[in-house]
């Protein structure tokens, strides 16, 4: 009999459902074996979800502000309160941008600005309940933990107070934005005036104990180094143990174009796609990953789907910060659709809880007429 190799055993016990140690994740992230990694994430993803259908999601990113006054190296959208090109979204247009997203089958948006220098909580409090009193159905998944932290720090309140009244207002989840790393030494070369780790975590802690739910995410390939990236996975997963409360995990690689770390090599779709596998199998407390196709392309975002994905992520109506950065890639419905059922599965749109809504499916007809016959996922 031939023993195993390290990595090998490592991938059966994660596949075994058996915790993973940040020495041994480590391990995972320093191979370079990317179809054993893909292989071992899927079977754990197929063991977390064995339904045959894979999800999506309809939504907007609305970015009611870029004006921040926090300095990040590596963002290409925001302006500073001096800037002559900020901006503030006036609420008519706030809503009709919701309006169409509504109109095109959505069920929530993605609510995020910069850290604006004016606006007290009372501002946000009445965004919020002109939203929901417009569209009560929509769920307003809004406002980043760097927000929140800087809505404590401008207001005086306590994080406590601050996401209560947000959500007595109409927030009803929170997005992971603004993790990048979570850890203090990246943060702080690559940020200024920015939540710091601890506090970033806590804003997440605060909001579970609350009843609410977010999600998780990482930015990578800037100047982390791979210990880093476990570091982060590791706080993740603590948090998760603590609380439960986060719904899913999303990570994309930087985006460097247009940003103060231009001079940085972009990472490609193989750190991509490595870094997502060792999640799936790391994150052993977490149900769902999602694919990031905005970052990646059509073929990779798919392709994300067997290595620890099992959601294609969402159609993205709008999306600002990262074709600030010079990516710019747009799918349309039918094709999230269609990249998800030539995978054999079927497609289904989600809520920002990861529930299913059962909407119809048609795929493309062949050029005989004949609907495609759909490989089988095994």
């Amino acid at each position: 009999m031939v023993a195993m190799n390290p990595i090998e055993n490592l991938l059966s016990k994660a596949v075994e459902g058996e915790r993973l140690t940040p020495s041994e994740g480590l391990q995972l992230l320093q191979s370079a074996d990317l179809a054993a990694l893909g292989r071992a994430a899927d079977e754990v993803t197929r063991r977390k979800h064995p339904e045959q259908y894979r999800t999506y999601n309809i939504d907007r990113n609305i970015n009611y502000t870029n004006i921040c006054t926090a300095v990040c190296d590596f963002c290409a959208f925001y302006r500073s309160p001096k800037s002559n090109e900020g901006y503030v979204l006036p609420r008519a247009e706030l809503l009709e941008k919701i309006r169409e997203t509504v109109e095109l089958g959505g069920e929530q948006i993605l609510l995020q600005g910069g850290l604006h220098h004016e606006f007290k909580l009372d501002w946000y409090e009445e965004m919020l309940r002109d939203i929901k009193s417009a569209f009560p159905q929509v769920n307003v998944h809004g406002f980043s933990p760097p927000e929140i932290h800087h809505f404590t720090k401008m207001n005086n309140l306590s994080v406590e107070e601050v996401l209560t009244r947000l959500r007595d207002a109409g927030l009803g989840s929170l997005p992971g934005g603004g993790a990048e790393i979570l850890v203090d030494r990246v943060r702080q070369e690559i940020t200024r005036g920015k939540v710091l780790s601890d506090d970033w975590l806590n804003v997440n802690r605060v909001w579970h104990q609350l009843g609410g739910r977010s999600t998780a995410t990482m930015m990578l390939g800037h100047v982390e180094t791979l210990e880093e990236r476990i570091e982060h996975l590791e706080r993740l997963r603590e948090l998760q143990d603590e609380t439960g409360g986060f719904t899913a995990f999303i990570c994309w690689t930087f985006q460097p174009d247009n940003t103060e770390l231009s001079h940085l090599p972009p990472a490609g779709s193989f750190e991509y796609l490595k870094t997502n596998a060792v999640a799936r199998l790391y994150l052993d407390n977490f149900d769902n990953l999602q694919s990031s196709w905005v970052t990646q392309g059509l073929k990779v975002g798919q392709l994300a789907l067997l290595y620890g994905a099992n959601d294609m992520g969402s159609l993205m109506i709008e999306e600002n910060v990262v074709s600030e950065a010079g990516t710019v890639h747009h799918l349309t419905l039918q094709q999230i659709r269609d990249a998800i059922a030539e995978l054999g599965y079927e497609p289904r749109q989600r809520d920002v809880f990861y529930n299913p809504i059962d909407r119809e499916y048609r795929p493309a007809e062949n050029a005989d007429g004949r609907l495609p016959k759909l490989p089988v996922v095994r």
